[in-house]
């Protein structure tokens, strides 16, 4: 799949020299995508150690594929990794920016701190015509910001060009979404914008991915709608799975059902703790913030009550095994299967699983942590809890077992061979992750989300 983009590449266009600010998960997985499909990328982080580790050809963080091509083009010299910004403007046509923009508490928008002091960084050393163009999720208006900002620190001033291409990706899936995205789109203000990313994309659209081009406002609303949608989506899904659990009904076969209709889709339709990471809720809340902003008080109360029933997921969980236990959590040992936000990735920003896990702590539990990638991650944000590096060892002694992550590994181990080292057989399936009938038929008692 990679080499062909690549082959694409040297026989139907010219290299693009085009630079990445930030080499965060964003960053690094678009500087070595670039680099596949034939240009010549160069990687910017302040960083040191990060750009260390890239230079050696490894990510350092885990997303599948991304090592691999990572060590092919730094070997081929293809791509590079620096701390210059001076390098950083003599060499790029084309500079995309993907710094981290995180939410503001308490605020609801986003902090673009990050970005202006990259652009800021940047644009000193523009001295000829290029292009700028902004990856990372920002409110709308925020390209007219920075071409303003660029006007007067770069030397190239007009010639230097301002567009947006926020990113789509998922983690788990950064470098084929990347490759092979849905779609791409593009906010431009000029021709000779419009035409530069054209170029970058070219490998790209040529296999058939569409390219979207619109104005930069309209591109900048583009992603956090698609976001705050699939927000609203998960938790309608949850909501509906109460109706299901106080009616006695089933929200997995409910789900199903209207998924057939082709205007609602099964995608994103599965119940449980509801949405985590570092997109989905910021996104979300910040969305609602810009359109306070802007006076549209009807998408603020709805994403409001879109927010209020994902963080009710949690404390749903806390209540149910609150009660499983007996009404107190003093002394209970309790096992909680998945600690990253979701699965594919050892990411635990924003995790449902750990934040239900901490919450239990708090409560009395002692709480016993298994995840087949994010025990480092979670060991250094929650030191409070304990880890253990085997599922089944981590059910030891366990009064309840909590499975909150819908890891593969999950699914596939025998429930039999877990009821032999736990104090009792009661399982909570937060993920309906486990198998249906396998478990029952095992002496446990199973409670899934939404499912009577």
């Amino acid at each position: 799949m990679l080499s062909s983009l690549s082959t694409s590449r040297r026989r139907d266009g010219r290299n693009v020299r085009m630079t990445m600010i930030g080499c965060g998960h964003l960053g690094a997985t678009h500087a070595a995508s670039m680099a596949e499909i034939g240009h010549d990328v160069l990687g910017v982080d302040i960083d040191e150690a990060k750009i260390a580790t890239l230079r050696s050809g490894r990510a350092w963080f885990h997303e599948p594929e991304l090592d691999e091509m990572l060590a092919r083009h730094v070997a081929s010299g293809r791509l590079r990794f620096t701390t210059d910004f001076a390098d950083a403007g003599e060499f790029g046509d084309v500079h995309f920016i993907g710094v981290a923009t995180p939410g503001v508490p308490g605020r609801g928008d986003y902090d673009l701190s990050q970005l202006y002091a990259a652009v800021e960084a940047l644009a000193p050393h523009l001295h000829r015509e290029c292009l700028i163009v902004g990856k990372s999720t920002v409110s709308v208006g925020t390209t007219a910001a920075v071409q303003e900002l660029v006007r007067d620190l770069a030397p190239a001033g007009d010639r230097v060009g301002v567009a947006w291409n926020p990113e789509f990706l998922r983690e788990g899936h950064a470098v084929a979404d990347t490759l092979r995205p849905d779609r791409i789109v593009a906010g431009v203000s000029s021709m000779e914008a419009e035409r530069l990313i054209r170029e970058a994309y070219k490998p790209i659209t040529d296999i058939g991915v569409p390219l979207v081009v619109t104005d930069p406002a309209t591109c900048e609303l583009v992603k956090g709608a698609a976001n705050a949608f699939l927000a609203m989506k998960i938790s309608f899904i949850n909501a509906i799975a109460d109706v299901c659990e106080a009616a006695g009904g089933d929200v997995a076969h409910l789900a199903d059902a209207i998924g057939l209709d082709p205007r609602i889709g099964r995608a994103m339709l599965d119940a449980g703790l509801g949405y985590g990471g570092g997109c989905l809720p910021k996104d979300t809340r910040a969305f609602a913030a810009r359109a306070g902003e802007l006076g549209v008080d009807q998408a603020v109360e709805l994403l409001g009550v879109v927010d209020r029933i994902n963080a009710a997921r949690r404390d749903h969980a806390v209540a149910l095994t609150l009660k499983v236990c007996g009404g107190a959590l003093t002394g209970r040992r309790v096992t909680v299967w998945g600690a990253s936000f979701k699965v594919g990735t050892d990411d635990i920003r924003d995790s449902p699983a750990l934040d239900v896990a901490s919450r239990l702590h708090q409560q009395g539990a002692h709480v016993t942590v298994h995840d087949p990638m994010a025990i480092p991650t979670a060991r250094a944000a929650h030191p409070e809890l304990t880890y253990a590096e085997d599922l089944v060892q981590a059910a030891e002694g366990a009064d309840v077992l909590l499975v909150m992550t819908a890891w593969p590994q999950f699914r596939a181990v025998h429930p039999q061979e877990v009821a032999e080292v736990v104090a009792s057989r009661v399982v909570i399936d937060a993920r309906s992750a486990l198998n249906d009938g396998w478990w029952d038929e095992a002496g446990w008692t199973v409670h899934r989300i939404g499912r009577g």
